[in-house]
């Protein structure tokens, strides 16, 4: 033992001595694989610093949230690239606010190259000394239409610039159109100083000369504007023809009014051609006017040639015709032009019409102006009507604002109503200014939501793509998989998906659908060419059941067949309406078999005895009563049916007699009392007493079926009831000691025999017929009730004792001596009110008392606590109804009564 201690020291020790040289002369230790590794993954990644610690972080909470915080700080674009490029492959989750920042720049940049191009087409319009309102209308309407941000610098102030150019224009013209009406004005007031005395006309010389130089100033400041080169050509026109127009006007009355100055000064002047004032110098002079010449001068008309009267009548008279219809039918532009072809024809062919005519003719050309006006005062109002619309799209409560959409299409209908107002009379340019104004600024509203429709549109094109490459992914992925149904359902969910991906443009739409349509075939192949397969198999299956129903049916093949097709579609799934008629063809033959076996073993029931056809004869004779709704008949009717299932005789008999009898008639045996009375006298062996009627034969199967209550059944009649009624006990125990068994007796009246077994067909008709016959029993007894109730409260309330119903009537618990006593109580008068008999009628009834009356009741049943001898309601409820008949009727003891009696009378 020493020995090997010596041994295992000396081992232990030089163990211990390689150990501690080896730590002794190495100087650090070699590093594991492990802690490389580790090492490795501790170094810091080059853009945490970047990006504040994302890609050292944990969790992917605190990685999106420390993305998020870095994000704020605005970073440039090259670095958002670079951030996503490496955090995409470790955090898709975190790298989608980076995704989402790279993809706001990428708009930015898009947006910021569509406003400088549209930017510079707007600086080149207002470069151009002339410009033209469509050119502008049309780049605000083009650059929408591109997608450029209108509510943006520059291309807002732009926007602005050129709509106040517009409106200097528009500003323009619209008072040249005022100047054209002054230039009217004016000159309509210099023709009427020329049919007024000439003195009138010297009187208002001066303001009318003041009124004529300043339209001149006027006209001038329009035609030194800046904006004037861009008016339209048609305006300047019309200004320029108005200065004229009116200038030759002035210059006219301006001479004539000198010439006849001079002419009162000079009497050997010449007179002026003013009609008014040469007859006033005439006057002054003493020399005839001219109308006095005129009539002295005058001679008879010339005859006209009456072929040249007929045609000039006929020219002016379709001319009319044509001018009376478009005026009947309210056609302003029409009545127009109407009007102006008769003014044409009055002119060539007026001298030839007579008086009347032309009268006729003035009066169709007055109505025609009077249209023209009318129309455009109409027009005019709904032109007004259409500028208040306008204004109030902006004006709606908080809350009722229009959407971009419905602000677009209500904008739509107002310009096109306005439209329809300019083809039906001359057009107001002030109007239209308004209108146009407010259909500019609701149009802003327009422009917002179609700019989120843009935006929109991008996010749902870039969605769509996403979700096609899904669909390929997911087909790579799902090529060696045979879930059919999985795949059905994934597929299903990437088509609502589609469906549900939000509104793109129709271009865009066509150009995503066929790359949605490839890759969905594609993804849907292996499941197309499977269900192509459990299709061929399904009608294998339809075939193989059509074999079986043709020959011998055979139930454990047709169980198989069955759940060989369960399986199959349990495991490919088929469109609903295509699985459903697969399934409907191959049930189809199975069923026929079916049902030609159960009309095999209908057929062979159907050859039944006469015992059961007599029963379903009764059964519906029964039935023809129950329909009949008579109870004395329905009660007939089924003692025959009971009396033709207890004895068969009397069911061949019923055969027999099945088409003298009546139907509902009862079909009973005939008894000793219903024998001739001859033939008793002669001492004729009188029929076999029949057996003392059992107790109403119940619906019970026979015995061999299976699933029968066998005890009830096989139980006699006579032992059904309890020990008391089966005789004296003595006489069982007399018998039991002379060695019969206890309970029998000699003496007792023999079973009556039990009918024979009846078929199916004729056990539930019996059956039937009994259910419906005792239902229809009660309903009338029900019916009967109520009828005789409501008769007796007619009765009490016209205390008329002739009204009250029979004994019978009011049922089984009325005698007729209590039917006398409710008559004599009806035949007096009417004394006090009966509380406490309704109180015990309601007690005998347990019918509810009202609320009023139960501190009464509660009372009464104290007394009668006390009175422990008297009877009790429920046995003097019939004279405690008399004492209430005897009383006065309301309606609160009416009802009271109708409670309690519903009760006790049944």
């Amino acid at each position: 033992m020493a020995h090997i201690g010596a041994a295992t020291v000396r081992s232990f020790l030089s163990i211990m001595f390689s150990f501690l040289s080896r730590n002794t002369m190495s100087e650090a230790p070699e590093a594991t694989p492990a802690q490389a590794a580790q090492t490795k993954t501790a170094e810091p990644h080059p853009l945490d610093a970047l990006t504040g610690g994302a890609f050292s972080a944990a969790t992917s909470g605190e990685r999106a949230a420390r993305i998020r915080e870095w994000l704020t700080s605005d970073p440039a674009a090259d670095k958002l690239q670079e951030v996503f490029k490496e955090l995409s492959a470790r955090d898709k989750g975190a790298a989608r606010a980076v995704r989402e920042r790279l993809d706001e720049i990428r708009r930015a940049h898009a947006q910021e190259a569509i406003a400088a191009d549209w930017a510079a087409k707007a600086q080149a319009l207002l470069a151009q000394p002339k410009i033209n309102i469509a050119d502008a209308l049309a780049w605000q309407r083009d650059a929408a239409k591109a997608g450029a941000p209108l509510s943006r610098e520059p291309l807002s102030q732009l926007k602005g610039e050129l709509a106040d150019r517009v409106k200097a224009i528009e500003d323009l013209q619209h008072r040249v159109q005022v100047q054209r009406e002054a230039a009217v004005l004016l000159a309509q007031r210099i023709e009427v100083l020329s049919t007024k005395p000439f003195g009138d006309a010297q009187a208002a010389l001066e303001a009318l000369q003041a009124d004529v130089a300043h339209w001149h100033e006027q006209a001038g400041e329009l035609t030194a504007d800046g904006a004037w080169g861009s008016v339209e050509v048609r305006f300047a026109t019309q200004l320029e023809s108005s200065q004229k127009q009116l200038q030759l006007v002035w210059e006219a009355f301006s001479a004539a009014l000198a010439q006849t100055a001079a002419a009162f000064a000079d009497p050997a002047a010449t007179l002026p051609t003013v009609p008014v004032w040469a007859d006033e110098l005439r006057a002054a002079r003493g020399q005839p006017t001219e109308a006095q010449q005129q009539a002295a001068k005058a001679e008879p008309a010339p005859k006209v040639d009456p072929q040249l009267r007929e045609k000039a009548r006929q020219v002016v008279g379709k001319a009319l015709e044509r001018l009376q219809k478009e005026t009947t039918q309210g056609h302003g532009k029409a009545s127009s032009q109407a009007a102006a072809a008769l003014r044409t024809a009055l002119k060539f062919h007026g001298r030839f019409i007579d008086g009347a005519f032309e009268h006729e003719v003035q009066a169709a050309l007055v109505a025609a102006g009077e249209l023209e006006g009318w129309q455009r005062w109409s027009a005019d109002q709904i032109r007004e009507e259409l500028v208040g619309r306008a204004k109030a799209l902006l004006q709606r409560p908080a809350g009722q604002e229009l959407g971009g959409r419905k602000m677009q299409e209500t904008l739509r209908e107002l310009r096109e109503q306005w439209k329809q107002a300019d083809q039906g009379a001359p057009a107001n340019h002030g109007l239209w200014k308004q209108f146009d104004e407010a259909c500019n600024e609701a149009h802003k509203v327009v422009e917002a939501w179609l700019e989120k429709v843009r935006s929109e549109a991008v996010e749902h094109r870039a969605q769509r793509q996403a979700l096609i490459d899904e669909v390929n992914a997911w087909a790579q992925a799902q090529a060696a998989s045979t879930d059919w149904k999985a795949q059905q359902r994934s597929l299903r969910q990437f088509g609502d998906r589609w469906r549900n991906g939000g509104h793109v443009s129709e271009k865009v739409f066509a150009e995503l659908q066929p790359l949605w349509k490839q890759a969905l075939d594609a993804a849907s192949a292996p499941l197309l060419a499977a269900q192509k397969d459990s299709l061929q198999r399904r009608h294998a299956m339809i075939d193989e059941a059509q074999a079986l129903s043709e020959g011998a049916l055979r139930i454990d093949a047709v169980k198989a067949l069955q759940q060989r097709w369960q399986a199959e579609a349990q495991a490919v799934a088929l469109d609903r309406r295509q699985e459903q008629k697969l399934w409907d063809a191959f049930r189809k033959p199975i069923d026929e078999a079916f049902n030609r076996k159960s009309a095999e073993r209908e057929r062979s029931q159907a050859a039944m005895g006469a015992h059961d056809r007599a029963v379903l004869q009764a059964s519906k004779a029964l039935d023809a009563a129950n329909a009949s709704g008579d109870a004395q008949q329905i009660r007939q009717a089924m003692a025959a049916l009971e009396q033709v299932m207890r004895e068969p005789a009397a069911a061949d008999d019923l055969t027999a007699d099945a088409g003298k009898a009546p139907a509902g008639a009862p079909q009973a045996g005939a008894t000793d009392a219903d024998a001739p009375v001859s033939d008793q006298a002669q001492g004729a062996e009188p029929a076999a007493r029949p057996a003392a009627p059992a107790r109403p034969v119940v619906a019970v199967r026979g015995d061999d079926r299976p699933g029968a209550n066998q005890s009830a059944a096989s139980q006699p009649a006579g032992r059904a009831g309890r020990s008391g009624q089966r005789g004296d006990s003595r006489d069982g125990r007399r018998d039991r000691k002379e060695g019969g068994r206890w309970g029998e007796r000699d003496d007792r009246a023999p079973r009556a025999p039990r009918g024979p077994r009846l078929g199916d067909a004729a056990f539930r008709a019996q059956r039937d017929a009994l259910d419906q016959a005792q239902g229809a029993l009660r309903k009338l007894a029900a019916q009967a009730h109520g009828e005789a109730l409501t008769q007796l409260l007619a009765a009490w309330q016209q205390r008329n004792a002739d009204l009250l119903p029979s004994a019978q009537e009011l049922g089984p618990r009325v005698t007729g001596a209590t039917r006398n006593q409710w008559g004599q109580a009806l035949s007096g008068a009417a004394a006090g009110v009966a509380g406490e008999a309704l109180l015990r009628l309601e007690m005998a009834a347990e019918a509810p008392t009202p609320a009023e009356h139960l501190a009464a009741r509660r009372a009464l049943q104290l007394q009668l606590l006390t009175r422990r001898n008297d009877p009790s309601p429920r046995e003097t409820w019939s004279q405690d109804a008399a004492r209430v008949l005897a009383s006065a009727s309301d309606e609160d003891s009416a009802r009271r009564l109708r409670n309690a009696l519903k009760t006790l009378l049944r």
